[in-house]
């Protein structure tokens, strides 16, 4: 498969259901480690660009929270089959630009596809419960809301698989979703949201930020944010969950 070009990998963020490119001023080479080709060249987002993508999820979260569990998960059986229709596409992007194998980049993807169809089951997963005369008199009900606005932070090692460790279940639940990878492998993320696009996905309600730390540190501590999950090394994850939960986020962090 040829490396992506340089002319459709530069507008890797996708904010309010449009391809952007990041505000930075420096380029970045996204590069194969396996041969040092340069598969694309890309403008990381910056804090606007972020903030821009928060406001876009924050605007998008009324209606998507008020939409049913049963339409919201439409959507992802229609990602599902798109995932499935272009497992061998996608995996060869992984390869070029984290540098695993085929093997693993598609077998990771299977993982993350599985995820995909675990949230198909969320009018079932997201049920609450009642109990009644738990004490004199006393009725206990138990419902489960979504949060509003919230965040994944994922790293390079597996550019398909743990991004799908949380959007699938992220919106199905009635949040809106602002996805930030490894900006080392920005490729895969990008074609993962282009055929989330296809599914017809409102607006603002998934969006994709590809930056660096101060992307990061806008998500930790923007007030719109509610919730972060963080993959990656122990001393990220101690910053990350550190400066989440001091801004007042529910944060968790493997």
């Amino acid at each position: 498969m040829a490396p992506a070009s340089v002319a459709t990998a530069q507008n890797v963020n996708y904010i309010n259901g449009e391809w952007i490119q990041g505000s930075s001023s420096a380029v970045t080479d996204i590069v194969n480690p396996a041969n040092q080709d340069i598969l694309a060249k890309i403008t990381l987002a910056e804090e606007a660009d972020t903030v821009r993508a928060i406001e876009a999820a924050a605007a998008a979260f009324p209606a998507w929270r008020s939409t049913p569990v049963q339409d919201r998960i439409q959507y992802m059986f229609k990602f599902r089959a798109l995932l499935l229709e272009h497992a061998d596409e996608i995996a060869p992007l992984t390869t070029q630009e984290n540098g695993k194998t085929f093997a693993e980049a598609r077998a990771e993807l299977q993982r993350g596809i599985e995820n995909v169809e675990v949230s198909c089951g969320m009018p079932t997963l997201m049920q609450g419960y009642n109990l009644e005369d738990v004490s004199g008199g006393i009725d206990e009900l138990m419902i489960r809301q979504p949060l509003g606005v919230v965040a994944a932070i994922t790293p390079f090692s597996f550019p398909s698989m743990i991004p799908l460790w949380f959007l699938p279940y992220a919106l199905t639940t009635g949040n809106t979703v602002i996805l930030k990878p490894s900006e080392r492998v920005p490729l895969t993320a990008k074609r993962l949201f282009e055929l989330l696009e296809q599914t017809g996905l409102p607006k603002g309600v998934a969006n994709l930020v590809i930056g660096a730390k101060s992307s990061v540190d806008t998500l930790l501590h923007h007030p719109q944010i509610r919730a972060i999950s963080f993959v990656g090394s122990t001393p990220i994850a101690k910053y990350v969950y550190g400066e989440g939960s001091l801004h007042g986020k529910r944060v968790q962090c493997q």
